[in-house]
């Protein structure tokens, strides 16, 4: 089975595919936010832009079904979609540096690779999460850290655990030269955006995520017309 599947990936071909169908999805997205919903905060407009970068079709799936004003409704699955975007976009951003710097630049071996990639990929994620947080000016700054880890941790862990594991599997010893490298690194970062999404809904459940803002509530439009 998986020598089945590193033949299948080893072809720069799936990899040209693969571009073709995410610049038109990310076109899509990056128009979508700069016309119809040019409302949304700017970190978010970056979080479903990374989110179609990495995924491709995925993440424009994925900004449909949570992250548009157009959305029928709101439910736990949407709000744990946008948490779990928030969070991919970091961790995204994290691992492709990770495992880069421990492929591509020191060669390190599959554990190692491993352990680098997934602190890169939790400090990124951490870092989104807390960041936008400490400059809004709180004056407690340790409990803000000490939210955002209560908060991303099971999140980050399973996202990165899935991603790592399946990355390494598929593409173990493959370099950043050959397509398998990329072709695995795409399929494992979106597994991993899918494997955490029910953990986000639960941690939405439970109230320990707030699933982010609304998109439909923060239409100013529809905020005058609530108040006429």
């Amino acid at each position: 089975m998986q020598d089945l599947l590193r033949e299948s990936l080893s072809h720069w071909s799936l990899l040209l595919c693969w571009l073709l169908l995410m610049v038109p999805a990310l076109i899509w997205v990056v128009r979508d936010l700069t016309t119809k919903n040019a409302h949304l905060a700017p970190m978010m407009k970056w979080v479903w832009g990374l989110t179609t970068l990495y995924s491709g079709v995925v993440g424009l799936l994925v900004y449909r079904f949570a992250g548009r004003r157009q959305i029928a409704a709101n439910g736990d699955a949407r709000k744990g979609l946008r948490s779990v975007a928030h969070c991919y976009s970091g961790c995204g951003l994290g691992e492709f540096v990770g495992v880069s710097l421990a492929v591509g630049l020191l060669a390190m071996g599959n554990i190692s690779t491993a352990i680098i990639t997934f602190i890169f990929a939790y400090l990124f994620g951490f870092l989104l999460t807390v960041g936008p947080m400490l400059q809004g000016g709180s004056d407690d700054k340790p409990q803000v850290i000490r939210d955002a880890f209560k908060s991303e941790t099971a999140s980050i862990v399973v996202m990165e655990v899935v991603a790592i594991s399946v990355d390494l599997w598929l593409a173990g010893g493959a370099g950043m030269h050959q397509p398998l490298f990329w072709n695995s690194l795409i399929i494992s970062l979106s597994l991993g955006l899918l494997a955490a999404w029910p953990v986000n809904v639960w941690l939405v459940k439970h109230g320990v995520k707030g699933g982010m803002a609304d998109p439909r509530e923060t239409d100013p439009q529809a905020q005058h017309h609530a108040h006429c």
